[in-house]
């Protein structure tokens, strides 16, 4: 069945930088549209990064130039890097998964995606 784990959160001070991780298994890893939500506290979860198939990123305003989403087909990993982060990017970190025929993807096709991980907690203190 499909997997997917993240790890990689944890509490950085404002202006810090992370790295999370999440590890995939159970579909085709190089023919999905994938990606990176949050959900702050008391607030509705939202995209944050978003990788299609062919390896085209996408980022939400709140994150371009900050954030730098990747991923390693071999090890079938998908990765966001978060830099200069702020105590605004604090939430719970979940990334997404959804196989498709097509090159590229879009955030309302992800967002529908069956597939989730269990999330991975950021805190960024001022």
């Amino acid at each position: 069945q499909v997997q997917l784990v993240e790890s990689g959160g944890g509490s950085v001070q404002a202006g810090g930088s992370l790295r999370l991780s999440c590890t995939a298994s159970g579909y085709n890893f190089s023919g999905a549209c994938m990606g990176w939500f949050r959900q702050g506290p008391g607030e509705e979860r939202e995209g944050v990064a978003r990788i299609d198939p062919d390896g085209t990123p996408m980022y939400a305003d709140s994150v371009k130039g900050r954030f730098t989403i990747s991923k390693d087909n071999t090890k079938t990993t998908l990765y966001l890097e978060m830099n200069s982060l702020k105590p605004e990017d604090t939430a719970l970190y979940y990334c997404a998964a959804k196989p498709t025929v097509w090159p590229h993807c879009s955030g309302a096709y992800l967002q529908k995606s069956p597939f989730w991980g269990q999330g991975t907690r950021v805190t960024v203190s001022s």
